[in-house]
Protein backbone atom coordinates (compact mmCIF):
# COMPACT_ATOMS: atom_id res chain seq x y z
CA UNK A 1 0.00 0.00 0.00
CA UNK A 2 1.23 3.34 -0.87
CA UNK A 3 2.02 5.17 1.88
CA UNK A 4 0.06 9.16 1.82
CA UNK A 5 2.75 11.81 1.33
CA UNK A 6 2.74 14.64 4.79
CA UNK A 7 3.34 17.90 3.79
CA UNK A 8 5.62 19.71 6.66
CA UNK A 9 3.31 22.89 6.83
CA UNK A 10 0.80 20.46 7.58
CA UNK A 11 2.48 18.80 10.32
CA UNK A 12 3.62 21.57 11.40
CA UNK A 13 -0.06 22.83 11.85
CA UNK A 14 -1.33 19.92 13.28
CA UNK A 15 1.67 19.41 15.93
CA UNK A 16 0.66 23.17 16.83
CA UNK A 17 -3.09 22.93 17.22
CA UNK A 18 -2.33 19.50 18.92
CA UNK A 19 -0.49 21.85 21.84
CA UNK A 20 -2.76 24.51 21.95
CA UNK A 21 -5.88 22.61 21.23
CA UNK A 22 -7.28 26.11 19.94
CA UNK A 23 -7.75 27.41 16.64
CA UNK A 24 -7.64 31.33 17.10
CA UNK A 25 -4.23 31.01 19.46
CA UNK A 26 -2.89 28.20 17.07
CA UNK A 27 -3.65 30.66 14.27
CA UNK A 28 -1.74 33.46 15.99
CA UNK A 29 1.38 31.55 17.17
CA UNK A 30 1.38 30.43 13.36
CA UNK A 31 0.79 33.85 12.24
CA UNK A 32 -1.65 33.03 9.82
CA UNK A 33 -5.41 33.25 9.94
CA UNK A 34 -8.00 30.92 10.86
CA UNK A 35 -9.28 29.73 7.56
CA UNK A 36 -5.97 28.58 6.19
CA UNK A 37 -5.14 27.04 9.25
CA UNK A 38 -8.64 24.70 9.06
CA UNK A 39 -7.80 23.97 5.15
CA UNK A 40 -4.20 22.81 6.42
CA UNK A 41 -5.51 20.57 9.11
CA UNK A 42 -8.74 19.47 6.52
CA UNK A 43 -5.92 18.57 3.72
CA UNK A 44 -4.01 16.26 6.74
CA UNK A 45 -6.98 14.53 7.47
CA UNK A 46 -7.66 14.34 4.33
CA UNK A 47 -4.75 12.15 3.52
CA UNK A 48 -4.22 10.20 6.67
CA UNK A 49 -7.82 9.17 6.30
CA UNK A 50 -10.00 10.18 9.81
CA UNK A 51 -10.47 12.70 11.83
CA UNK A 52 -7.32 13.93 13.90
CA UNK A 53 -9.26 16.53 15.86
CA UNK A 54 -12.83 16.45 17.14
CA UNK A 55 -14.52 20.12 16.71
CA UNK A 56 -16.80 21.33 19.65
CA UNK A 57 -18.44 24.37 20.81
CA UNK A 58 -15.20 25.99 22.42
CA UNK A 59 -13.20 22.62 22.87
CA UNK A 60 -10.76 21.02 20.55
CA UNK A 61 -9.20 17.42 21.38
CA UNK A 62 -7.33 14.78 19.32
CA UNK A 63 -9.21 12.02 18.11
CA UNK A 64 -7.38 8.42 18.81
CA UNK A 65 -5.66 9.01 15.60
CA UNK A 66 -4.60 12.07 16.43
CA UNK A 67 -2.65 10.91 19.19
CA UNK A 68 -1.55 8.24 17.26
CA UNK A 69 0.02 10.98 14.66
CA UNK A 70 1.46 13.39 17.17
CA UNK A 71 4.79 11.54 18.22
CA UNK A 72 5.38 10.72 14.47
CA UNK A 73 4.85 14.10 13.59
CA UNK A 74 7.09 15.81 16.12
CA UNK A 75 9.76 13.56 15.22
CA UNK A 76 9.63 14.47 11.53
CA UNK A 77 9.67 18.21 12.50
CA UNK A 78 12.28 17.32 14.74
CA UNK A 79 14.40 15.15 12.42
CA UNK A 80 13.75 18.21 9.55
CA UNK A 81 15.09 20.89 11.74
CA UNK A 82 18.41 18.60 12.99
CA UNK A 83 18.77 17.89 9.10
CA UNK A 84 18.77 21.62 8.15
CA UNK A 85 20.76 22.57 11.28
CA UNK A 86 23.63 19.74 10.38
CA UNK A 87 23.50 21.17 6.69
CA UNK A 88 24.01 24.42 7.65
CA UNK A 89 27.35 24.03 9.90
CA UNK A 90 28.65 21.51 6.79
CA UNK A 91 28.08 24.27 4.29
CA UNK A 92 29.61 26.72 6.75
CA UNK A 93 32.53 24.96 7.30
CA UNK A 94 31.46 24.31 10.93
CA UNK A 95 30.91 20.55 10.91
CA UNK A 96 31.58 17.76 8.34
CA UNK A 97 34.76 15.49 7.84
CA UNK A 98 37.94 16.49 6.20
CA UNK A 99 40.69 13.45 4.53
CA UNK A 100 44.44 14.85 4.62
CA UNK A 101 46.97 12.54 3.80
CA UNK A 102 50.73 13.79 5.07
CA UNK A 103 54.13 12.57 5.04
CA UNK A 104 55.69 10.88 7.99
CA UNK A 105 58.28 13.46 8.79
CA UNK A 106 55.84 15.94 9.00
CA UNK A 107 55.08 14.69 12.71
CA UNK A 108 57.87 15.83 13.53
CA UNK A 109 57.28 19.30 12.61
CA UNK A 110 54.57 21.19 11.35
CA UNK A 111 51.66 18.82 11.51
CA UNK A 112 50.72 18.92 15.46
CA UNK A 113 50.46 22.43 15.59
CA UNK A 114 48.44 22.54 12.73
CA UNK A 115 46.10 19.56 13.58
CA UNK A 116 46.07 21.29 17.49
CA UNK A 117 45.25 24.93 16.03
CA UNK A 118 42.26 23.41 13.73
CA UNK A 119 40.60 21.34 16.17
CA UNK A 120 40.26 24.43 18.48
CA UNK A 121 38.88 26.52 15.67
CA UNK A 122 37.11 23.84 14.23
CA UNK A 123 35.96 20.99 17.21
CA UNK A 124 32.92 19.98 14.92
CA UNK A 125 35.17 18.98 12.21
CA UNK A 126 36.06 15.01 11.86
CA UNK A 127 39.87 14.97 10.95
CA UNK A 128 40.52 11.44 8.67
CA UNK A 129 44.00 11.44 8.91
CA UNK A 130 46.20 9.48 6.35
CA UNK A 131 50.25 8.56 6.62
CA UNK A 132 51.21 8.74 3.11
CA UNK A 133 54.54 9.56 0.42
CA UNK A 134 54.00 12.05 -2.03
CA UNK A 135 53.22 10.63 -5.18
CA UNK A 136 50.42 8.53 -3.38
CA UNK A 137 48.86 11.70 -1.82
CA UNK A 138 49.41 13.50 -5.33
CA UNK A 139 47.45 10.08 -7.04
CA UNK A 140 44.70 10.73 -4.01
CA UNK A 141 44.10 14.20 -4.84
CA UNK A 142 43.79 13.55 -8.13
CA UNK A 143 40.86 10.30 -7.30
CA UNK A 144 39.72 12.53 -4.53
CA UNK A 145 40.07 10.10 -1.71
CA UNK A 146 41.48 12.84 0.11
CA UNK A 147 41.25 16.78 0.48
CA UNK A 148 44.55 17.82 1.40
CA UNK A 149 47.44 16.56 0.91
CA UNK A 150 50.81 17.71 3.12
CA UNK A 151 53.80 16.89 1.09
CA UNK A 152 57.41 17.38 0.76
CA UNK A 153 58.82 18.75 -2.53
CA UNK A 154 55.65 18.53 -4.84
CA UNK A 155 55.93 17.88 -8.78
CA UNK A 156 55.95 20.91 -10.67
CA UNK A 157 53.73 19.60 -13.43
CA UNK A 158 50.72 18.89 -11.78
CA UNK A 159 47.59 20.46 -13.59
CA UNK A 160 44.51 20.79 -11.34
CA UNK A 161 46.09 20.96 -7.85
CA UNK A 162 47.53 24.23 -6.30
CA UNK A 163 50.56 24.41 -4.13
CA UNK A 164 51.86 26.44 -1.34
CA UNK A 165 54.69 26.35 0.53
CA UNK A 166 54.68 25.31 4.54
CA UNK A 167 58.06 25.56 5.62
CA UNK A 168 61.41 25.08 3.72
CA UNK A 169 64.49 23.33 5.66
CA UNK A 170 68.16 22.74 4.65
CA UNK A 171 69.48 19.22 4.29
CA UNK A 172 71.61 17.05 6.62
CA UNK A 173 73.86 14.21 6.25
CA UNK A 174 72.57 11.00 8.23
CA UNK A 175 76.04 9.29 9.43
CA UNK A 176 76.33 6.08 12.04
CA UNK A 177 77.58 7.09 14.88
CA UNK A 178 80.70 5.29 14.08
CA UNK A 179 81.25 7.13 10.82
CA UNK A 180 84.73 9.08 10.91
CA UNK A 181 82.95 11.72 9.68
CA UNK A 182 80.77 11.81 13.17
CA UNK A 183 82.92 13.14 15.10
CA UNK A 184 82.92 16.47 12.33
CA UNK A 185 80.02 19.86 13.09
CA UNK A 186 79.42 19.83 9.68
CA UNK A 187 80.44 17.69 6.60
CA UNK A 188 81.95 18.34 3.35
CA UNK A 189 79.62 16.11 0.46
CA UNK A 190 82.00 15.04 -1.73
CA UNK A 191 84.12 13.22 1.23
CA UNK A 192 80.77 10.80 1.43
CA UNK A 193 81.44 9.69 -2.28
CA UNK A 194 82.78 6.66 -0.98
CA UNK A 195 80.06 5.86 1.43
CA UNK A 196 77.20 3.42 0.59
CA UNK A 197 73.86 5.50 0.81
CA UNK A 198 70.17 4.36 2.40
CA UNK A 199 67.34 6.59 0.20
CA UNK A 200 64.11 6.74 -0.12
CA UNK A 201 63.22 5.06 -3.38
CA UNK A 202 62.22 7.67 -6.59
CA UNK A 203 59.12 6.63 -6.91
CA UNK A 204 57.57 7.34 -3.40
CA UNK A 205 59.01 10.95 -4.09
CA UNK A 206 60.60 11.74 -7.49
CA UNK A 207 61.60 15.96 -7.09
CA UNK A 208 63.04 14.99 -3.56
CA UNK A 209 64.65 11.56 -4.96
CA UNK A 210 66.45 14.08 -8.30
CA UNK A 211 67.27 16.90 -5.36
CA UNK A 212 69.32 14.51 -3.36
CA UNK A 213 71.00 13.16 -6.52
CA UNK A 214 71.72 15.99 -7.58
CA UNK A 215 73.39 17.73 -4.36
CA UNK A 216 75.89 14.80 -4.77
CA UNK A 217 76.14 14.99 -8.08
CA UNK A 218 77.06 19.01 -8.18
CA UNK A 219 79.80 17.54 -5.18
CA UNK A 220 81.39 15.40 -7.92
CA UNK A 221 79.52 11.99 -7.19
CA UNK A 222 76.92 9.55 -7.96
CA UNK A 223 75.62 8.10 -4.66
CA UNK A 224 76.17 4.38 -4.47
CA UNK A 225 72.64 2.96 -3.66
CA UNK A 226 72.98 0.12 -0.58
CA UNK A 227 69.43 0.38 0.14
CA UNK A 228 66.19 1.67 0.10
CA UNK A 229 63.45 2.38 2.43
CA UNK A 230 60.08 4.49 1.74
CA UNK A 231 60.03 6.14 5.20
CA UNK A 232 63.22 8.60 6.91
CA UNK A 233 62.51 6.76 10.54
CA UNK A 234 63.58 3.87 8.40
CA UNK A 235 66.08 4.90 6.77
CA UNK A 236 67.75 6.63 9.28
CA UNK A 237 67.43 2.87 11.61
CA UNK A 238 69.29 1.37 8.71
CA UNK A 239 72.04 4.10 8.73
CA UNK A 240 72.05 3.19 12.58
CA UNK A 241 72.80 -0.43 11.43
CA UNK A 242 75.88 0.61 9.74
CA UNK A 243 74.25 -0.03 5.79
CA UNK A 244 75.03 3.38 4.96
CA UNK A 245 74.80 7.05 4.86
CA UNK A 246 71.85 9.24 4.02
CA UNK A 247 70.75 12.77 2.74
CA UNK A 248 68.26 13.76 4.95
CA UNK A 249 65.48 17.06 5.54
CA UNK A 250 66.72 18.28 8.94
CA UNK A 251 63.91 17.85 10.85
CA UNK A 252 64.79 13.83 11.03
CA UNK A 253 66.72 15.33 13.90
CA UNK A 254 63.98 14.66 16.65
CA UNK A 255 64.44 10.70 15.05
CA UNK A 256 66.34 9.27 18.18
CA UNK A 257 68.46 6.82 17.66
CA UNK A 258 71.40 6.39 19.56
CA UNK A 259 73.88 5.39 16.92
CA UNK A 260 72.95 7.95 14.40
CA UNK A 261 74.20 11.11 14.00
CA UNK A 262 73.11 14.09 12.20
CA UNK A 263 75.30 16.37 10.34
CA UNK A 264 75.24 20.04 8.63
CA UNK A 265 76.58 19.55 5.45
CA UNK A 266 78.94 21.83 2.96
CA UNK A 267 77.52 23.90 0.63
CA UNK A 268 74.31 24.48 2.38
CA UNK A 269 72.46 26.32 -0.35
CA UNK A 270 69.97 23.73 -1.01
CA UNK A 271 66.66 23.41 0.78
CA UNK A 272 63.44 21.10 0.81
CA UNK A 273 60.14 22.27 0.36
CA UNK A 274 57.17 21.10 2.98
CA UNK A 275 53.83 22.03 0.99
CA UNK A 276 50.19 21.79 1.18
CA UNK A 277 48.56 20.68 -1.78
CA UNK A 278 44.25 20.93 -2.77
CA UNK A 279 42.50 20.38 -5.27
CA UNK A 280 41.73 23.69 -7.60
CA UNK A 281 37.91 22.67 -8.06
CA UNK A 282 37.44 21.85 -4.67
CA UNK A 283 34.94 24.32 -2.81
CA UNK A 284 34.21 21.88 0.92
CA UNK A 285 35.03 25.63 3.03
CA UNK A 286 36.66 22.73 5.26
CA UNK A 287 40.02 23.06 3.04
CA UNK A 288 39.34 26.63 2.86
CA UNK A 289 39.58 26.66 6.53
CA UNK A 290 42.86 24.34 6.55
CA UNK A 291 44.56 26.82 4.52
CA UNK A 292 43.62 29.91 6.10
CA UNK A 293 44.91 27.90 9.45
CA UNK A 294 48.31 27.38 8.05
CA UNK A 295 48.28 31.08 6.47
CA UNK A 296 45.76 34.25 7.35
CA UNK A 297 46.37 34.78 3.61
CA UNK A 298 46.01 31.76 1.50
CA UNK A 299 47.26 31.93 -2.23
CA UNK A 300 44.57 33.32 -5.10
CA UNK A 301 44.03 29.72 -6.07
CA UNK A 302 42.20 28.45 -2.95
CA UNK A 303 39.01 27.11 -2.63
CA UNK A 304 36.55 29.93 -2.87
CA UNK A 305 34.58 29.51 0.66
CA UNK A 306 35.78 28.14 1.21
CA UNK A 307 55.29 13.56 -0.39
CA UNK A 308 57.21 11.97 1.35
CA UNK A 309 58.79 13.12 4.18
Amino acid sequence: MERPELPLPQLHAFVVLAEELHFGRTAARLGIAQPPLSQQIRRLEDKVGHALFTREPGRVTLTPAGRELLPAARRALTDLADGLAAARAVGSGRAGRLRIGFAASLALTVLPGLLRTFRQRYPGVHLDIHEMTTAPQIAALHDKTIDIGLLREPPTDETGLGFATVLSEPFVAVLPSTHPLATHRTVQLARLADSPFVLLPRTVGPTLYDQIIGLCTAAGFTPRIAQHAVEWQTVCALVETGLGVSLAPASTRRIRLKGVAFRGIEPNTARTRVAVAWRKSDHNPLVAHLLATISPDPPDSTPSACGPS
